[in-house]
């Protein structure tokens, strides 16, 4: 199975003046994420404002980033919904545009019961050759997916791993203990990787890699040579700007602040807002505090 990586990058879709996708702009980020420490990056999930793309705009986000970062990292197409046989649909198209592995997201709003998600995934893993991952998330979507749904699912062939973005430390550990041999768990929350990863767990899907990628890097580099007290300094001296990026809905705060680097990203497409003038001075406070990794191209 393709090797997706240990740090993931979920990143920002750039919009121009126009609020329209940036392509240009999107090829450069993501060349400038794997510059930053990023082993590949999730393209079209939560945090690149999935909810407010066509169709057509994702399709093209893949075929873009992926043309831009050729072997160089893994791209992650956020390609599952809460409609089954879109999601079937859309994994398809993005594979044959030729993408690296997918991430397919517990189904909101319509409220599956456990039986539901399996089947949901499942479907959609079967559909495709490519290497899975499935994303739980209930501050998102209102449906836990639970620890023993997750071990079912780990049985799929191609089920590579779980974004685990419940903050249930005991329903993480069941599923590392439980899953088949070689399933993944990526922490959900930046905030959880220093855990996960010592239990076991294998990685990050991450919003704070935007800015201090090479240092969450270092941090996961640590745990892995099981220097931990080292470690656990670095994921607490990095514990403010893991929260603080979520002092409102990502990724309201993350592309306020990227885009303070210099590296335009734009405005996100309502309905979310820019951070009004307080939140935006605790961003730009708690991003000073630290050293930015995003290489900035000239002009922006």
């Amino acid at each position: 199975m393709v090797e997706l990586g240990r740090l993931l990058t979920a990143m920002v879709t750039p919009f121009d003046e126009n609020g329209k996708v940036d392509y240009s702009q999107a090829r450069a980020l993501a060349r400038a994420l794997l510059d930053s420490g990023s082993d590949g990056l999730v393209v079209a999930g939560t945090t690149g404002e999935a909810p407010t793309l066509t169709h057509e705009e994702k399709l093209r986000l893949f075929e873009e980033t992926k043309e831009a970062v050729g072997e160089r990292g893994a791209i992650v197409a956020g390609t599952g919904n809460y409609n089954t046989a879109e999601s079937i649909e859309m994994s398809r198209e993005a594979e044959r545009i030729g993408v690296d592995g997918l991430l397919l997201t517990v189904p909101y709003y319509n409220k599956p019961t456990q039986e539901g998600l399996y089947q949901h995934f499942k479907a959609i893993a079967e559909s495709t050759s490519l290497p899975c991952i499935v994303y739980n998330v209930p501050s998102r979507t209102v449906t836990n997916m639970v620890a023993d749904t997750t071990i079912r699912l780990s049985h799929v062939d191609n089920i590579a791993g779980v974004k685990e973005a419940s903050g249930n430390m005991e329903q993480v550990a069941s599923i590392i203990s439980g899953a088949r041999r070689g399933f993944r768990v990526w922490s959900g929350n930046d905030s959880d990787t220093f855990a996960i990863m010592c239990m076991g767990g294998y990685g990050i899907i991450s919003v704070a890699s935007h800015l201090v990628g090479k240092q969450i890097k270092r941090m996961m580099e640590l745990v892995v040579e099981g220097r931990l007290d080292e470690a656990a300094r670095e994921h607490l001296r990095l514990m403010p700007i893991f929260t603080g990026l979520f002092i409102i809905s990502n990724p309201m705060p993350v592309k306020y602040a990227v885009d303070r680097t210099g590296f335009r990203v734009g405005r996100p497409r309502l309905p979310l807002l820019v951070p009004d003038k307080a939140t935006a001075a605790r961003i730009d406070a708690l991003v000073a505090r630290y050293e930015v990794d995003l290489p900035v191209p000239v002009g922006g």
